[in-house]
């Protein structure tokens, strides 16, 4: 049985499989793609228009509980790169 997880996002429920877990770490979005990054994690769809969502509708400050808004360029580039792959 896979652990199922929620996009901050859509809310869709997905296994952890098909899902990205996003981290803070220095200020900065980072991809965690194999989970075992320190910290409290955020966990998004890999596609660009959850992503686009995501950075404009400030939803990861709240899912983190971090205040101010992160950088979101590494995780913009990550998911670049997910996408040309």
């Amino acid at each position: 049985m896979d652990p199922i997880r929620t996009c901050v996002t859509c809310r869709k429920r997905a296994s952890r499989d098909e899902l990205l877990r996003v981290v803070l770490q220095d200020g900065r979005l980072v991809a965690d793609d194999r989970a075992v990054l320190p910290g409290r994690g955020a966990w998004v769809h890999p596609t660009a228009q959850c992503l686009n969502r995501a950075v404009s509708r400030g939803v990861f400050p709240r899912a983190l509980k971090v205040s101010g808004k992160p950088d979101a360029g590494p995780l913009e580039n990550r998911l670049k790169t997910l996408m040309d792959n």
